[in-house]
């Protein structure tokens, strides 16, 4: 099975990587988009996730990894939602900008660029690959 990856977004001024790396990760709760639950339930233990701080950042900062897989959203107090545990891996060398995203013939096309209120999307392995590249960073 090839490698998954994902991306999350976070209002930095809400919760940052400098919380989560505080916290030691998370659950990723209160996703109330279903497009997006639909990421979260795809999502498995062990799956690459990037760090995205969106609001007046709007850059990738960090690595993570799905820790748990999806279970119902604890703070839902109606409809069906799920969430799932992440944890830090690392903080990228260097962050990507949406600028950068955006002119990047590999990266242009991911989901977070296409449907930009979309705060759970995948990645592809390409992208991934080149998200790293530019970010100076390996992903172990």
């Amino acid at each position: 099975m090839p490698k998954r990856f994902w991306l999350v977004k976070q209002e930095p001024s809400d919760f940052s990587w400098d919380d989560f790396v505080r916290d030691h990760g998370s659950a990723w709760t209160g996703v109330r988009n279903f497009t997006a639950r639909i990421h979260l339930r795809a999502m498995a233990a062990g799956d690459a996730v990037f760090f995205y701080h969106s609001g007046d950042e709007k850059r990738v900062v960090g690595l993570a990894r799905v820790k748990r897989a999806a279970y119902p959203d604890p703070t839902a107090t109606e409809g069906d939602w799920s969430a799932v545990d992440l944890e830090p891996v690392k903080p990228l060398a260097k962050s990507v900008s949406l600028a950068d995203i955006k002119a990047d013939a590999v990266l242009k096309e991911m989901p977070m660029v296409k449907i930009s209120r979309l705060s759970v999307s995948p990645v592809g392995e390409a992208q991934a690959a080149r998200l790293l590249a530019l970010a100076a960073t390996r992903e172990r």
